[in-house]
C-alpha cells in the first residue's frame, strides 16, 4: 500500500466496458521526507486509480497497485492497475503526527 494526495479526476468517455461507471482519480504519491521526517514530499509521478471508497480532491488516501488492486471485490476481471482503498485520517511517524484530516 502507498500514500497519495488526490490531485484531481480523470474523465474518459470511451473506455473498456468493464470500467463503465467507475470514478477515476489522479493521485500524487506522498513520501516521508528523508531530511525532515515530520513532513511529506511529493513523488515525481502521477497515477490514475479507480476510486473504491468515495475519495475527493485534496484528500490523503491509501492505494495499492498491481495484482493487489484487482483483489478489490468490485474489480475482479477489470483491467485495473491501481485502486484507492482508504481515506487517511492521520499519519504518525517516529511518534509524531505529521498528517491529520481537516475536520
Amino acid at each position: 500500500m502507498f500514500l497519495a494526495r488526490v490531485e484531481g479526476a480523470v474523465v474518459a468517455t470511451k473506455k473498456d466496458p468493464s470500467m463503465s461507471g467507475r470514478k477515476l482519480l489522479l493521485l500524487r504519491p506522498q513520501l516521508v521526507d528523508d531530511q525532515d521526517p515530520t513532513q511529506f514530499r511529493s513523488g515525481k509521478n502521477t497515477i490514475v486509480a479507480v476510486d473504491s471508497v468515495g475519495a475527493g480532491e485534496g484528500e490523503m488516501v491509501l492505494f495499492c497497485q498491481g495484482s493487489s488492486a484487482r483483489l478489490a471485490p468490485s474489480l475482479k476481471g477489470a483491467p485495473v492497475d491501481a485502486v484507492v482503498i482508504g481515506i487517511v485520517d492521520t499519519v504518525d511517524v517516529l511518534g509524531k503526527q505529521i498528517f491529520t484530516t481537516q475536520a
